[in-house]
């Protein structure tokens, strides 16, 4: 197993927000003995010179090979966290995603591969259990600022 750690430097991250009723589907988060620590959204690093719904749209692209359409406006929030006793820090773009007709619609998990070849599982989560008798959800604070759209 891969051990990440935070970059020691402040990150820009763009994550998309993809919805299944009361879904969101979100990256497993696992700690160095591969317990499941939490969940986030999918998405990744704004690269210098590149808007955040450009980075969204990429990083959607390299790691899921769909095209999403962003459908509505981000919040931003600063992360300020601690992973294995590593301090990161980032800032943080998540936006409603619309995804294209594809499996992933369907499937309750995938496994995905980043950029660099390391995979990762994504699944849909119960948002109500989020935060509560479900995993975290990260970036911490994002819960409350988002919503599963009505209807």
């Amino acid at each position: 197993m891969t051990r990440w750690r935070p970059l020691p430097r402040i990150r820009v991250l763009a994550i998309g927000l993809a919805w299944r009723g009361r879904q969101l589907l979100a990256a497993e988060v696992r700690d160095d003995a591969a317990r499941l620590k939490g969940v986030r959204p999918p998405g990744g690093g704004v690269e210098f010179g590149e808007r955040w719904e450009e980075a969204l749209r990429r990083e959607w692209a390299e790691e899921f090979g769909l095209e999403v359409a962003v459908s509505g406006p981000p919040v931003v929030l600063e992360n300020i966290y601690s992973h294995e006793g590593e301090p990161g820090h980032e800032v943080v773009f998540a936006a409603p995603i619309t995804l294209p007709p594809c499996p992933l619609l369907e499937a309750e998990s995938a496994e995905v591969r980043e950029d660099n070849g390391l995979p990762f599982t994504v699944r849909w989560f119960d948002f109500d259990a989020l935060d509560g008798s479900g995993p975290a959800l990260y970036p911490a604070g994002l819960k409350p600022l988002v919503a599963p759209p009505e209807g």
